[in-house]
């Protein structure tokens, strides 16, 4: 059989996944939004975040024209591949929009269903909103299958390109998908935690009221944010990280294969099991369901059990497939190395941020000497946390490396041949990583849909009870969000360690005989090195800075309206609820641009001063730092949330005590830590790879010392 024929597949496994959540989203808006109130909370805040998101992308939309002139400029002047690669950045960039806004528009649908939902049991709370997760899950995956097939197909039979030319014209397509995702992300997480942090600082720790409280003007402004950052962002980020894993693996695939018979089987196998993935990512989801009174314990085991069923499944189907198409074992154990260091870092993810486990709840035992020992533990808790995910990554590069063939040893005869072939293996373990997304984002794109559902009861004053399961929910949100960003963090490594390879290739295929030095003895390099570290910071420090000045705008009006308008806090006047949207809309959007420009900018600029080896080297330096860093302030702030709500749980004297007064401010400064910046990292490292491939022919010919 001709396994070009089987390309067709991806538009199977797409038709798959986009089924499934169709069916999902009718199954959730078959339930009742509940009370007349309820109805009109949700309305509001299906309103600000349709306003935020209109005026997001229209934003976006400009700076995209901007630079899809720029590359139909480079292509006019012979500096990029082909013709196809503007227009594909142009459709990276709306596939990787759409996801997110369709996630964002069903999890709007479903927060006061999850909160009425709720009202009558948990396992149907949990119900409604895993499937709202799941729409965004499989509307990721659908669409990312979708873009790579059909772009294949346009590349084969309509351009009659060869497999090398598809695969380096399409490994530079994603950064249309990783520019789209680095601004939602860092919009939306800027918006997001504006909104939370005021509203906490304001409300819990100043005025004493319940999160939540409809008292407080920032509460609309909040469970906006959820949608447009922890949803909408969520979406287009792991599109881009889906997207990218797959490309990565193609462009090695072709390298590594090239002129033998296996060349199409190579660049075939990470499609097909990524379509195997969506299979056994659906049977998955069917797994679950809870029982009433759950604690967190069996929330996590119920999740576990559909995640860790939909991998093992994978495993499983992946085995025969792969052997099939390569003809030896050594390719199938690098994808099996991606899926267990993806599930063992979700595991370690889980440990440092549940309030189940021993780190977090001491944290929220650090909270009874005040708010700096909780700072100063909730950093050390995140440092520490570092160490499992870098082990596990470094054993699943060199397990995944060695199994497809590779070798450490320099005096090999077929060295060059053979080092390709394991870094092939890296490509398709993080494809293995990623291969069972719709339901790992379906478990992560759940939370936030629980946090308004929680918002919603305590806003319509549904009662305790349901406020204490959506709480549960909540908390599991946050030990499961954490788990989504480990996966994709994790992922980012393995697939940057195969965009910087196809930056190397690239580059050295436009330098006409000279071969780059890559040694760390080269000035070049070095400086590279701490240029990308540099830019791991800086960036960091801009969305972290963003986030402080427009929550500063935030608690400066929720202060001014319980001090001007009289009656908010006896419940006799309502709060200008708009006004708190507004500002958030226009802190988030104003500050958005420079961080995210910095991917663009930073290494064409280094390139086109010290030349292509310092891109390699900035490279290193930025993907390095960026893992780390990421992986501290997702699990940092993820420990600092949880231990807040275990404290809310009745520890430490509950709401209102002291201790949970200084598990707030540990919160809050943990907010822009795993909702902002430790997300956008990942996407960042991969954009700065992207980047480099597109822009290395300008970076060849106009560089100054290189």
């Amino acid at each position: 059989m001709d396994v070009q024929n089987l390309f067709w597949l991806g538009l199977l496994g797409a038709a798959i996944a986009l089924l499934f959540a169709v069916f999902q989203a009718r199954k959730v808006l078959r339930f009742s939004e509940g009370t007349d109130l309820m109805k009109k909370i949700a309305a509001s805040i299906r309103q600000g975040a349709n306003a935020y998101l209109k005026r997001q992308y229209t934003t976006v939309a400009k700076i995209f024209a901007v630079v899809f002139v720029i590359l139909l400029v480079l292509r006019w002047f012979n500096l990029l591949d082909n013709w196809f690669i503007p227009f594909a950045f142009l459709t990276g960039g709306i596939y990787s929009a759409l996801a997110g806004f369709i996630g964002m528009k069903i999890a709007t649908s479903s927060n006061s269903r999850t909160a009425n939902a709720a009202h009558e049991s948990l396992n149907r709370g949990l119900n409604v909103a895993f499937s709202s997760g799941a729409v965004m899950g499989f509307t990721v995956v659908g669409l990312g299958l979708f873009d790579i097939s059909v772009w294949f197909h346009i590349l084969k039979y309509i351009a009659h390109f060869e497999a090398a030319q598809i695969a380096s014209t399409m490994v530079m397509f994603g950064m249309g998908a990783s520019f789209m995702a680095l601004f939602a992300r860092v919009g939306g997480g800027i918006f997001t935690k504006a909104a939370d942090v005021g509203a906490d600082l304001v409300g819990k720790v100043e005025a004493g009221i319940p999160e939540d409280d409809p008292r407080n003007p920032a509460t609309i402004a909040d469970n906006v944010g959820d949608n447009v950052g922890d949803v909408a962002g969520m979406g287009a980020d792991l599109y881009e990280s889906y997207v990218g894993s797959i490309l990565a693996t193609f462009a090695l695939g072709a390298t590594a294969y090239a002129g033998g018979s296996l060349t199409w089987n190579a660049m075939l196998l990470p499609l097909l099991v990524a379509v195997v993935g969506v299979v056994c990512s659906v049977i998955g989801s069917f797994l679950i369901r809870t029982r009433e009174n759950a604690d967190q314990r069996s929330l996590l085991s119920t999740l576990r059990k559909g995640t860790y069923t939909a991998a093992i499944l994978a495993a499983v189907l992946a085995a025969p497939l792969t052997y099939w198409l390569m003809g030896s074992w050594g390719p199938y154990i690098a994808i099996l190395a991606g899926l267990v260091g993806g599930c063992a870092i979700g595991y370690f993810t889980e440990y440092y941020t549940s309030d189940t486990y021993k780190p977090t709840q001491s944290l929220a035992d650090s909270t009874e000497t005040g708010a700096a020992t909780t700072i100063i533990g909730g950093i050390s808790l995140g440092m520490k946390s570092t160490a499992a995910p870098i082990i596990i990554i470094s054993i699943a590069v060199i397990v995944a490396f060695l199994a497809a063939g590779g070798t450490l040893s320099t005096n090999s005869p077929d060295y060059a041949v053979l080092f390709n072939k394991g870094l092939y293996g890296i490509g398709i373990a993080a494809v293995g990583m990623l291969s069972t997304l719709g339901i790992t984002l379906a478990t992560d794109a759940y939370g936030p849909v629980a946090d308004n559902a929680g918002g919603i009861a305590e806003m319509s004053g549904l009662g305790a009870e349901v406020r204490s399961r959506t709480d549960a929910l909540d908390s599991l949100g946050n030990t499961t969000a954490a788990t989504g960003k480990g996966f994709a963090i994790g992922s980012a490594a393995l697939t940057a360690l195969a965009l910087l390879v196809s930056y190397v290739d690239v580059v050295n295929v436009k330098l006409d005989g000279r071969v780059l030095d890559l040694s760390l003895t080269n000035p070049a390099v070095l400086v590279g090195i701490f240029v990308g570290a540099m830019l791991t910071f800086v960036f960091a420090a801009l969305t972290m800075s963003g986030v402080q000045r427009a929550a500063q705008s935030i608690v400066v009006e929720v202060r001014r309206q319980f001090k001007e308008i009289p009656g908010i806090m006896e419940g006799k006047a309502d709060p200008d609820y708009a006004s708190c949207v507004d500002l958030c809309t226009r802190g988030a959007l104003h500050e958005m641009v420079i961080p995210s420009l910095l991917a663009i900018v930073v290494p064409v600029v280094t390139g086109l001063i010290l030349g292509a080896e310092s891109v390699v080297g900035l490279l290193g330096g930025v993907t390095v730092t960026g893992f780390v860093v990421a992986v501290f302030m997702s699990n940092a702030g993820g420990a600092w949330d949880n231990a807040k709500k275990y404290i809310e749980g009745g520890t430490h004297g509950g709401k209102g005590s002291e201790c949970h007064k200084a598990a707030v401010i540990g919160d809050t400064v943990g907010d822009p830590f795993k909702d902002t910046s430790g997300p956008s990292l990942n996407i960042l490292i991969k954009l700065c790879s992207t980047v480099s491939i597109v822009f290395s022919g300008l970076i060849v010919k106009f560089s100054i010392f290189g």
